[in-house]
């Protein structure tokens, strides 16, 4: 049984998809795509591949974590990235995730630094738990004092370490990818090779998918499509995370990026998961509520998408 603040949250929920919806549509009208494939119909997102991170909800959880999850799927996510067990054990954030019918196919897991091998075994477990099928390093490329790191040798370095960390995935048998911010695309060594090259050309693809965030690629100056182009078959997955013209975030479909235009070439990417995420969804001047809009306005967005 619903309250009166739950049904009127989700007509708000409702009205902002309709939003979404028509921001896709229009940019399908707009779009040379259809005239491009030569009379072949428009594709679109399968609906079985989207996901949501968690991290988005991250306030939400902490609140309702059975609430929010039986939410998302109402929406109709089938699957999701978590970022941490919301103080929860793998085993009692699995069992919450079956309570409300969802898979977490993917999770957020930094790489010990240095690197431990029986602290990352301990991760792997906890993703079979889970149910992982694939396990994402989340963050680096800061230095001390938060600046970015313009010293290629730490790439390097973190790049071996990304390689022992895949080859224990696989033969865990779970795929293990990195997941990019924006200061990787700083150039290094006063030179030309960005840090995000380094990784990229120093892991083996077989040990090392990409997840592209593409708001940080844009932010890092990097067109998502040029990194399709050099990195064919090995971008799994993507955060659909939209860039407001403030240079902040924003609801998915309701910022700057054509995310069409990046899905046009999904297959050459080699993408599995295309993942709904706003980092500031449900923190101040927004309520922690407000994450559960931007996951229905991200869903409607990709499943009325056409490219």
């Amino acid at each position: 049984m619903q309250n009166e603040s739950t049904v009127s949250r989700r007509n708000l929920m409702g009205a902002a998809a309709a939003g979404a919806a028509v921001i896709g549509t229009s940019a399908v009208l707009a779009s040379p795509a259809s005239a491009a494939k030569g009379g072949r119909g428009p594709s679109r997102v399968p609906r079985d591949r989207i996901s949501v991170q968690l991290y988005t909800l991250r306030d939400q959880l902490n609140i309702d974590l059975d609430g929010s999850l039986a939410e998302l799927a109402e929406i109709g996510y089938q699957r999701v990235e978590h970022a941490g067990f919301v103080g929860r054990t793998a085993a009692q954030f699995r069992a919450a995730l079956d309570r409300a019918g969802l898979r977490a196919t993917s999770g957020h897991v930094g790489i010990p630094q240095p690197f431990d091998a029986s602290a990352w075994q301990a991760a792997l477990e906890n993703a079979h738990i889970v149910g992982n099928k694939y396990i994402v390093h989340p963050f680096f490329g800061v230095g001390a004092g938060g600046a970015p790191i313009r010293d290629g040798s730490v790439y390097r370095a973190f790049a071996k370490d990304l390689n022992k960390a895949g080859a224990l995935a696989r033969r865990a048998g779970l795929s293990f990818g990195y997941h990019n911010h924006h200061n990787e695309f700083a150039r290094q060594d006063g030179g030309n090779r960005t840090g995000f090259d380094i990784l990229t050309s120093e892991t083996d693809p077989g040990l090392v998918h990409l997840e592209v965030d593409l708001f940080w690629a844009f932010r890092g100056a990097s067109d998502p499509v040029d990194l399709i182009h050099r990195h064919r078959g090995r971008i799994r997955q993507v955060h659909v995370k939209d860039l407001a013209p403030s240079g902040s975030f924003a609801d998915p479909g309701q910022g700057l990026i054509d995310f069409g235009r990046i899905f046009e070439h999904s297959r050459e990417a080699g993408l599995v998961e295309y993942i709904v995420e706003r980092d500031d969804a449900g923190t101040p001047p927004r309520t922690p509520a407000d994450a559960l809009t931007t996951a229905e306005v991200g869903f409607r967005y990709l499943d009325t998408l056409r490219f």
